[in-house]
């Protein structure tokens, strides 16, 4: 149990808020500018898949040491270091020459992002167990406003004509100092159980987080086809000007932040497997909307619906694998993010090949199905309440 001294929990609390904020802004000042770079370099839709593939690759990389890495070094220091390399990875996007180098920044932009995912969600538990409650939503809303905040950054620099390569080295500048200005206030984590250096670095995800890996898995493919092809759905298919297509990340970032600031009080309302059955269905009828009317009104409609339905899904993923007895909260939550990044960054390059052969609206429909799931797959759930030792 960690021992902390609660006049600096509040401090706590904030400073993992404001991280989450970092990782989603730094985010979403990327997909933001897709769009831009997707013209600058003449990528077609399915070039610009196997680009994404990359980020992919570096995440699954990534999340497979990630666990190891917080047991020995601790969570504070991997959130901090994420967030640092995160903003390093970010700055170069915008100068990449050609389809081969993105490909091979994006790889360790996505190692990055990754293990500042797990590394801050593994505060987030730790917040909880010393709160004995759930807040883990909140974070994950702080991620939301963050990648709000990064798509209105990014659409409002587009639309003055600045160049990514610029934009991206004042996003880099910008957040990788407020990340070290939160830094002090981060707590490292107690090992109880065993020495640090027993923990493996490289850990495949544990068969018991399986079932909660595939809800995070449905989940993330809906939020990897917001964050990568929402834009260029508005862009190419809508008909929309380079600024405007930013909407649509918005749009979706904006629902999705009002479900996870109601989150933790939905979860004192309803059983986990209840809020992830409804989201399901949510997410699947607003991808529904966009497919069968592109106008924009209803896309960004559909797109918002899209944010509501899986705004609390992956929280009540992370809360419940960040508890699982007998497992390192570290190890459950890099096993649940390594099956649900999975689907977040692996997803999007899918749906870019099968664009490439048929149509966006089409490839869509794949998004739409594996949503779906989350309403026969919610019964997997666990309560976040269940354990807060």
């Amino acid at each position: 149990m960690l021992q902390v001294k609660q006049n600096s929990v509040k401090a706590w609390r904030w400073a993992v808020l404001t991280l989450f904020f970092v990782n989603g802004a730094i985010m979403a000042n990327w997909v933001s500018r897709i769009p831009q770079i997707q013209a600058n370099l003449a990528m077609s839709e399915g070039t610009l898949g196997i680009v994404l593939l990359w980020a992919a690759v570096g995440v699954l990389t990534a999340l497979s040491m990630a666990g190891g890495l917080i047991a020995r070094f601790g969570s504070r220091t991997m959130s901090i270091a994420g967030a640092l390399l995160l903003a390093a990875t970010l700055l170069p996007l915008g100068f990449m020459p050609n389809p081969i180098a993105l490909s091979i920044n994006l790889f360790f932009y996505g190692g990055a992002m990754s293990l500042m995912d797990v590394a801050m969600n593994a505060q987030g538990v730790d917040v909880e167990r010393v709160l004995k409650r759930s807040v883990m939503s909140s974070f994950h809303a702080a991620y939301s406003i963050g990648g709000f905040a990064g798509a209105m950054m990014g659409g409002g620099l587009a639309s003055f004509g600045m160049q990514p390569s610029i934009h991206f080295l004042i996003a880099a500048f910008i957040f990788s100092v407020l990340a070290l200005i939160v830094a002090p206030a981060l707590r490292p984590t107690e090992v109880t159980d065993a020495p640090a250096q027993a923990e493996p670095i490289f850990r495949l995800p544990d068969r018991i987080i399986w079932p909660i890996g595939a809800i995070a898995f449905c989940s993330s493919i809906g939020e990897g086809a917001m964050a990568d092809w929402s834009g260029v759905y508005l862009k190419t298919i809508v008909g929309t000007e380079a600024a405007t297509a930013a909407l649509g990340f918005a749009a979706f970032s904006i629902t999705m932040t009002i479900g996870r600031l109601l989150g933790d009080y939905l979860t004192t309302r309803a059983e986990p497997s209840q809020l992830v059955r409804v989201g399901g269905v949510l997410a699947s009828l607003g991808i529904l909307l966009a497919i069968l009317f592109p106008q924009i009104t209803a896309v960004l409609l559909g797109f918002g619906a899209v944010g509501a339905g899986l705004s609390i899904v992956v929280p009540l993923a992370f809360s419940a694998a960040g508890k699982v007895p007998g497992l390192p909260s570290g190890a459950g939550i890099a096993g649940v993010a390594t099956i649900g990044y999975a689907g977040f960054l692996a997803g999007p390059p899918i749906i870019g090949l099968i664009a490439e052969v048929t149509s966006l609206r089409i490839a869509l429909i794949f998004v739409m199905i594996l949503t779906g799931t989350l309403i026969v797959s919610a019964r997997a759930m666990r309560s976040p309440h269940s354990s807060y030792q």
